[in-house]
């Protein structure tokens, strides 16, 4: 994994062997980080956010394992 920073934004590098699921558990939290840092945020949408991750998680695994 690479991280650089540019003027105007930061650029993380992945390898291409790098788990897809990993990084979207990556990507789901960082997200997560930037809705309860903007402002004040009701506990129903972090439960939404929540249940939202979950999904994509039980999704992507069940997608695994298929193959």
């Amino acid at each position: 994994m690479v991280i650089e920073r540019t003027d105007n934004e930061l650029v993380i590098r992945f390898p291409l062997n790098a788990r897809v699921e990993q990084i979207q558990d990556l990507i789901d939290y960082l997200r997560y980080q930037e809705l309860v840092s903007s402002h004040s945020t009701e506990q129903s949408e972090v439960d939404m956010l929540a249940r939202e991750i979950n999904k994509n998680y039980r999704e992507s695994n069940q997608m695994c394992q298929d193959l």
